[in-house]
């Protein structure tokens, strides 16, 4: 059986790509990522505790960070570029 050779290969090198504001903007951006086949994971990030008591101006407001592998991330800048409530995260 031959080696392997993963020298060129991204193996589990995920990183925080963007955040995301507002569920139509994930919606478009997971359909963007699966029709151009780029694997990703989305965090929905929960309100503070004292925001949930407390009811802050933020309340209601959905925030999702968006994973992906390093080795997509170029491919992924340029299709993220126009869309509204995305910040795409500093390298």
């Amino acid at each position: 059986m031959a080696a392997l050779n993963l020298n060129a290969l991204f193996f589990n090198h995920e990183i925080s790509f963007c955040k995301v504001y507002n569920v139509e903007s994930k919606d478009q951006l997971e359909k963007l990522f699966v029709s151009n086949r780029i694997s990703f994971f989305v965090e929905w990030q929960q309100q503070r505790l004292w925001e949930r008591f407390l009811g802050s101006s933020g309340s209601g407001k959905n925030v999702f960070t968006i994973h992906i592998n390093e080795a997509d991330s170029g491919l992924a800048r340029n299709l993220v570029e126009g869309i509204e409530s995305v910040q795409i995260a500093s390298a």
